[in-house]
């Protein structure tokens, strides 16, 4: 493994690309200590309370930066919620469509309205969480209005900018590295705080057992998942040209059960957290209020956030699976090349069996990503001790891993080196 790690090393293009991208994770990391003027980071955290709460989830996947009160405490989900409305908005309207199948120009259009987006929603947000957490801020009043809501979009803005010059210069996807680190950054509190409930008596040697095997096996499904694929046969027919005979090869078309990966997780969580964002905007939400119990009641403690949340993971499964695959222009492609899946005609046949095949593919790793994220809220009606590690937050980690680990091995195929995964 170490050999393998140091062939990796090796090569100066990828050894620049990991460096730039440690580089820039160690700076979020220390954005992630930089406090935001005005507010009160104990008072916060009292307001954080227990981990199952909204904010609670906030702070976990912003690796305490939000806990922290510090300028990285929005995270990247404005840039997530505008990316999710940018999406939307090239299916829905004609001219968006023309601009995403212009090629490198065309998206780098749709590139900058996402960047203008995110800084409106960040805006938003950021006004959202200044009148809900009015209780944090030493003196609420116009100046610090300001201050914190400027200062809040900026860091996201900056973590914007982060994630794609780790995307574009360094190693993986930047913007699921930003959580992917934020979520591991947490792994030594929420240890300390699984050892601390043992040493309270608030949670017992068998129980603690139990989740962590229930870890492990997560991981290992995980794992599973996304390695999981559905092969279609395709026979080529033979060919002469001049002399020579091109085709009648045998090949298969990949249809991977997780072909999304995490992003529909990303998404969905960053939808649900969107209202109660709205809702502190209006009034600081006081026990016994319909605001209070608006926020109890899309929390993600309740049967309501899971049911959404659910139903969130599989649309957004289809939806991202759609836009990376189009039966259509494969079919159209095999067609174009003599190629065809045995016992199905060219042509309209062939995407209408691909489409089928991937429906059915698709609705199995959806249903999978969903009960995974959703379970650990069930779990907490039974287990009442805060681990701040869910499913959601493992499906995190162990899908970004994995797609970062593929990255740097197709950068080694490319340079003729042995995998990283051999």
């Amino acid at each position: 493994m170490f050999q393998v790690l140091r062939n990796a090393w090796k090569i100066p293009d990828l050894r620049k690309r990991m460096l730039y991208t440690v580089l820039l994770l160690l700076v979020f990391r220390l954005g992630s200590y930089i406090p935001v003027p005005g507010m009160n980071a104990q008072a916060l955290k009292n307001m954080i309370g227990d981990g199952n709460s909204l904010f609670g989830l906030l702070d976990t996947l912003t690796g305490g930066a939000f806990g922290n009160a510090t300028i990285f405490a929005m995270s990247i989900t404005p840039y997530i919620n505008s990316s999710i409305i940018m999406q939307l908005l090239t299916v829905a309207i004609p001219s968006l469509e023309r601009l995403a199948k212009e090629g490198e120009e065309g998206r780098k259009i749709i590139a900058q309205y996402t960047r203008y987006g995110t800084v409106v929603l960040a805006f938003i947000q950021a006004t959202g969480l200044f009148f809900g957490l009015r209780g944090a801020i030493n003196n609420p009043n116009f100046a610090s209005y300001v201050t914190i809501t400027l200062t809040f979009t900026a860091g996201t803005a900056f973590l914007m900018w982060l994630g794609e010059q780790i995307t574009e210069k360094g190693i993986g996807n930047g913007i699921s590295l930003l959580i992917f680190a934020g979520i591991v950054a947490r792994i030594p509190s929420m240890a300390y705080t699984l050892y601390q409930s043992v040493l309270n008596k608030q949670l017992n040697i068998f129980t603690l057992i139990i989740l962590l095997i229930f870890g492990l096996a997560v991981i290992a499904v995980v794992v599973l998942m996304n390695e999981a694929e559905r092969r279609i046969p395709v026979q080529y027919a033979k060919r002469i040209v001049g002399r020579k005979m091109y085709g009648g090869q045998s090949t298969h078309i990949p249809i991977k059960v997780s072909m999304a990966g995490v992003i529909p997780i990303i998404f969905a969580m960053s939808i649900m957290a969107f209202p109660s964002t709205i809702a502190q905007f209006f009034t600081q939400p006081q026990p016994g209020t319909f605001w209070y119990s608006f926020l109890e009641f899309i929390s993600p403690r309740s049967w309501f956030y899971a049911v959404c949340y659910f139903l969130l993971i599989i649309f957004f499964t289809y939806f991202y699976t759609a836009i990376q695959f189009s039966p259509v222009e494969i079919a159209n492609n095999m067609k174009k090349n003599g190629g065809f899946i045995p016992g199905i005609r060219p042509g309209k046949p062939t995407s209408d069996y691909i489409n089928r095949v991937l429906s059915r593919i698709t609705l199995a790793g959806a249903i999978f990503l969903a009960l995974i994220a959703v379970l650990p809220i069930f779990m907490n009606y039974t287990v009442k001790v805060n681990i701040g590690l869910g499913g959601t937050t493992l499906l995190i980690v162990v899908g970004v891993a994995l797609e970062t680990v593929k990255q740097v091995e197709s950068q080694m195929l490319m340079r003729h080196y042995k995998g990283f995964l051999e």
